[in-house]
């Protein structure tokens, strides 16, 4: 069983979840661990669990590491895994961005499968969180200087 971290800065990484020898993915929760998906091993194929049949939801280059996201036409690239576990999150014209890491990684599979069903959910949903904070806060920045405006106007 491997380990999956999603990486904090200046903080514990937090545990998001674990992979099996068998390649499949399951998401920490409180109370029973639930079923992420799954990865073949042998094609590097990842789907997602869902209700009825699962869904392919991306793929994970067994020699190299690179794991793409499956979409209409063709698959988007969305970062890599290294031979030491480590997530890496593609950024256009820019470095790869470290967001995490697998420990025990049995192959590039596991891997991948890791990094596509949890830690760059989890990524993406801490950074919409911080979006939608910057946004409030200027919404809030932008109302206190229209009153100030009124507010000078009328004197």
């Amino acid at each position: 069983m491997s380990k999956v971290y999603r990486h904090k800065p200046l903080a514990a990484d937090q545990q998001l979840g674990r992979v099996e020898l068998d390649g499949r993915v399951f998401e920490t929760r409180f109370g029973p661990d639930k079923q992420a998906g799954r990865v073949e091993l042998d094609t590097g194929r990842v789907f997602a669990t869902r209700v009825g049949p699962d869904q392919h939801v991306g793929r994970v280059a067994l020699d190299t590491g690179k794991v793409y996201r499956t979409k209409f036409g063709p698959d988007e690239y969305v970062g890599r895994v290294d031979e030491d576990g480590k997530f890496h999150r593609h950024k256009p014209l820019a470095l790869d961005e470290y967001i995490g890491r697998i420990v025990e990684m049995p192959s590039l599979a596991h891997g991948g499968a890791a990094l596509l069903l949890l830690a760059l959910p989890a990524w993406e949903e801490q950074e919409a969180e911080r979006d939608a904070a910057e946004a409030k806060a200027k919404a809030e920045a932008d109302a206190k200087k229209a009153a100030r405006d009124e507010a000078q106007g009328t004197e």
